[in-house]
């Protein structure tokens, strides 16, 4: 908890400050007090009981600054309460995960005294958001002062005025101690050492761990194929019938490592206490619409939308927009090729060095057309997707996902299947991997690390040296730490950072065989990725809300998906090799039957690998099981216990009937 910064609540209260809310300077003064005084109302009459407190300008206040900024915290005692709303769980007295409960709070293993430090400063303001997000209206009819923005009972305030744009964001606050003990141990000394994962999720919550440790995970498992692939690659050059050794290695590892990281990521969350975390009832996205009527599993108003209308946009709109891109993605790759020719006829026609860096030309400004047509299309899908008008946000995610995927694989992968598999030119492939590969990591490397700082410090110089007065040694008053942070750009998830892991793992999986520095040049990447992703984290965006995450997700499916995808090529590879073809030199289609029959043997293996390697390890699933037998039979005692008071009830009252009726 962040002790050194506190702020006087209305009622003379100190509190330390969690959640930050920023209103439009120009908001109405009936609507925030409306807010303000529906957030310290107490939950029985339909408040989240916080604390909040305008912000106080400080010593270098100016009048451009915004008047409506207020910082919401809460007292320990509501905390943990809200930690049992939310099905936080924590290590019990037995070493075993379990549902924190306000009656049994002395019965966990970290809770001492009155529970100080018992929650991390992460689930504090998840808790936080939680309450915000459950802040419902009653009887309004709309927002006071706003005589348009209409509410019914059941709606969420702080989505409704997040969607009409009064609420401009709401962000948790850093906290400076612990932030630099984790940038130290994090990022900001080179070693050689695995990540601090439990810091990171005591930090940044259990879904922003679980991406680290994906990361490194992924980075761990390739150092095998990397190291296979330095002396292949040294001593086979020119060789390039020789890779069907390398790709049958590539058929069992993309297989292995996904299911051995189920199996550790089941570990992690089991640790952190998300395995077994029931979901939360999700609650509409904010812009979803529709015409206002009754949720049949809430029994609260809500708006609805049919869902037939919802297939007509996808099928009707979304799936032939897809469809236009892929086109013209298929296009663009048409133009490269004849590039290509191009760049290959003048080398023919006078081979010097020159002539020969052109060759490289071609693949770099496809790769760079790549990168930008995937960004221009991420817009477009997102535009899409929330045009379809989903309910959920797990929904409108899903879709996205797909739309991204699809585009995304077409437009980095075509081009190689082309050349792999109607050109069959390996030369070529292998050229075309490597300058697709080292380009879109250049550029990665550009976009996610070096571009959003120097924007950050562009967009504000004076709020940079703020920032580096913050983060190092000198404290600075609430008011400056909140404008530096107000100011900082908005973390947007992880789904780039997965997306970026996915394509790196099509590149890997799919043709390394035919290009095996590939894994080292992955490698090299991902281990810059964690200190340029770790200093975005810790220097560069706002801290995100903690989301409880017992896994990754729809990325699991799309890694699995891609798994299956490279047994396909791979055995296709191995099938053109000069190496096969000689036991098959009188019948193509022998060999093609060989080859169709050996991937549907291996499509089978890895299904089979799926099912006898468990996604949970058995002391796990033991402690899980355990724990299922206890609660079973705790609730048993009660119904028990209810069904003897009743009855002990009923017999007592039963003479009294008697002698009444006599």
């Amino acid at each position: 908890m962040q002790k050194s910064l506190s702020v006087y609540d209305s009622d003379g209260s100190t509190f330390a400050p969690l959640v930050v809310i920023e209103l439009v300077s120009e908001t109405k003064e009936e609507a925030i007090a409306w807010l303000l005084n529906r957030v310290r109302d107490k939950q029985q009459d339909g408040g989240a009981e916080l604390l909040v407190e305008q912000l106080t300008p400080g010593a270098q206040g100016t009048e451009k600054d915004n008047p409506n900024v207020y910082v919401v915290g809460a007292s320990w005692q509501r905390l943990l309460y809200g930690a049992e709303d939310v099905g936080l769980f924590k290590e019990f007295n037995d070493g075993s995960m379990r549902g924190f409960t306000y009656a049994n709070k002395h019965n966990f293993k970290e809770f001492q005294g009155d529970g100080d430090g018992f929650l991390s400063m992460a689930e504090c303001q998840y808790i936080i958001k939680h309450e915000l997000d459950n802040l419902r209206a009653k009887d309004e009819a709309h927002v006071p002062g706003y005589p348009k923005m209409k509410l019914y009972p059941g709606k969420s305030v702080i989505r409704r005025m997040q969607s009409k744009g009064i609420l401009v964001q709401v962000f948790p606050l850093h906290e400076k101690e612990e932030l630099k003990r984790l940038s130290f141990s994090w990022f900001k000394k080179i070693k050689l050492s695995f990540q601090p994962l439990d810091d990171i999720r005591h930090y940044f919550g259990e879904g922003m761990a679980l991406y680290f440790g994906f990361l490194e995970y992924f980075t761990l498992a390739l150092i095998p194929m990397a190291l296979i692939g330095i002396p292949y690659y040294l001593f086979d050059w020119e060789d390039y019938d020789k890779f069907t050794v390398f790709a049958g290695f590539n058929l069992v590892w993309c297989t292995v490592i996904l299911e051995l990281w189920k199996r550790l990521s089941a570990s992690l969350a089991y640790g952190w206490g998300t395995l077994s975390r029931k979901k939360a009832f999700e609650e509409p996205r904010p812009g979803f619409h529709g015409v206002l009527g009754v949720n049949p599993v809430t029994g609260r108003a809500e708006p609805l939308y049919s869902n037939a209308k919802r297939q007509l946009r996808i099928y009707l709109v979304s799936v032939p927009f897809v469809l236009l891109c892929l086109y013209l993605s298929l296009y663009v790759m048409m133009i490269y090729f004849d590039m290509e020719g191009w760049a290959l006829m003048i080398h023919d026609e006078e081979p010097t060095f020159w002539t020969g860096l052109l060759l490289f030309i071609p693949s770099i400004i496809y790769a760079v057309v790549i990168e930008i047509m995937n960004l221009i299309y991420r817009y477009a899908a997102e535009f899409l997707t929330g045009w379809e008008n989903h309910r959920l946000e797990s929904t409108f995610q899903n879709h996205l996902v797909l739309k991204v995927l699809v585009f995304n694989f077409f437009n980095c992968f075509a081009s190689l299947f082309y050349i792999a598999f109607v050109m069959q030119d390996m030369v070529l492939l292998r050229q075309s991997l490597a300058t697709l590969l080292i380009t879109s990591q250049i550029l990665n490397q550009i976009m996610e690390a070096f571009l959003p700082y120097w924007l950050q410090r562009r967009r504000n110089k004076k709020a940079h040296k703020r920032m580096i007065k913050t983060m190092e040694d000198k404290e600075l008053p609430l008011s400056e730490q909140v404008k530096l942070e107000a100011d900082m750009s908005t973390y947007l998830g992880t789904f780039d950072d997965y997306l970026e892991l996915f394509l790196l793992f099509g590149y890997v999986s799919l043709f390394s065989c035919v290009y095996p520095l590939a894994a080292v040049l992955v490698v090299l990447n991902n281990v810059t990725e964690v200190y340029s992703d770790a200093f975005k984290m810790c220097k560069v965006f706002k801290r995100p809300f903690s989301e409880p995450a017992a896994n990754i997700g729809v990325w699991q499916l799309a890694f699995e998906a891609m798994s299956v995808i490279a047994v396909v090529t791979n055995c296709a590879l191995i099938g053109m090799s000069p190496q096969v073809k000689s036991y098959f030199p009188e019948s193509e289609t022998q060999l093609i039957m060989w080859v169709v029959g050996f991937e549907h043997f291996l499509l089978a293996s890895k299904f089979i690998l799926t099912f006898v390697i468990p996604d949970v390890p058995k002391h796990i699933q033991i402690k899980l099981s355990r724990l299922e037998f206890e609660s079973l039979e705790a609730l048993k005692k009660r119904v028990t216990g209810y069904m003897r008071c009743t009855a002990d009830v009923t017999l007592s009252e039963t003479p009294i009937r008697f002698i009444i009726q006599v």
